[in-house]
């Protein structure tokens, strides 16, 4: 949905009645969503062909082919031998590894309360009646510990018990980095490690 997002909204801009004099260039190395499918990969899309011409709006599927279209002195032969590709990922990716992030945080923060528990610094209790104490240390309730138990298992069957940690001060801050920064991608605020 993303790439017909992109695709219509570039369409659109070419067609646009104020940009008579303007030109455009649609650059992309998704050549599996935006080409012809059957055909040479260096064409687009046969149900997107016409938002492209030869002069007026261009389809490329390298910047080292803008470059050389637009510009080729500025660009020496060395870069375009070396040429750097990158794509960028799909929001299913993003979305797989966001969710083992969240997952790996919270089977850390559940495993710390397990030490808590067994040390005796976090009691387990039939009913919660302490809602106002310091959260990190309140009672929980057993039937919740017993659900939280059930759901690290299957975290632990999902990712490995040895891809859960433990992790030093600096694996801790990537993890917890990475999760914030790819929930921020997504239109949440920056920081939230909520899990």
């Amino acid at each position: 949905m993303d790439d017909a997002v992109l695709i219509e909204t570039y369409g659109d801009f070419v067609n646009d009645k104020s940009s008579v004099r303007a030109r455009f260039g649609f650059i992309t190395h998704n050549t599996k969503d935006f080409s012809h499918p059957t055909g040479d990969n260096r064409f687009p899309h046969p149900d997107t062909a016409s938002y492209f011409s030869k002069i007026k709006s261009l389809y490329f599927i390298s910047l080292a082919e803008v470059l050389r279209r637009i510009e080729p002195e500025l660009v020496s032969d060395i870069i375009l031998e070396r040429e750097w590709t990158q794509e960028t990922r799909l929001l299913s990716e993003i979305v797989s590894a966001l969710d083992e992030l969240a997952y790996k945080v919270w089977y850390s923060r559940h495993q710390m309360r397990r030490q808590m528990i067994e040390n005796g610094t976090i009691e387990l209790v039939d009913n919660e009646t302490s809602p106002d104490k310091d959260h990190a240390r309140r009672p929980i309730q057993r039937d919740i510990w017993e659900g939280a138990l059930k759901a690290a298992r299957r975290v632990e069957k999902k990712y490995g018990v040895k891809n859960l940690g433990p992790w030093d001060d600096f694996e801790w801050g990537m993890i917890n980095g990475k999760l914030s920064a790819l929930r921020w991608v997504l239109g949440d605020e920056w920081d939230n490690l909520d899990t």
